[in-house]
């Protein structure tokens, strides 16, 4: 690099700017990693949704698998409903007595939270190309 082009880069501050884009970009991925699991957390455990609807409450582990399956696409939904097949088969035979919850505003916030974590904005966004705008 010339000595020139240091000189404007430091001047510019475009190091500082790349690191920080760096530390803001590692700070959204942490926290998103981090918030899907809590949301998850507080809206079926904490806000009891799991009893509303006549499900178990739910672990660390269970938490973190349904939370991925919520967010994740089609195979990533296969490879977790293997994973747990092959773990604990018998988790399949269980007799589950679901049911639609009461309409209370608890029920409609946990509903919401998890519906937050569905809702992906990439999962619908679709690449414009040349033969799309025409």
């Amino acid at each position: 690099m010339s000595p020139v082009l240091r000189i404007v880069l430091r001047i510019l501050g475009i190091g500082a700017l790349v690191a920080g884009g760096l530390a803001v970009a590692l700070a959204a991925l942490i926290a998103t990693l981090l918030l899907g699991p809590l949301l998850f957390w507080v809206a079926w455990n904490v806000l009891d949704f799991a009893s509303a609807v006549g499900l178990p409450e739910l672990t660390f582990w269970g938490i973190l698998l349904a939370t991925l399956f919520l967010v994740v696409g089609w195979f990533g939904k296969v490879v977790i409903a293997a994973i747990v097949f092959l773990v604990d088969p018998t988790w399949f035979h269980g007799a589950a007595q679901v049911r639609w919850p009461e309409p209370t505003f608890r029920n409609f916030v946990a509903f919401s939270l998890l519906a937050l974590l569905v809702s992906r904005p990439h999962a619908n966004a679709r690449k414009r190309t040349r033969r799309g705008k025409a």
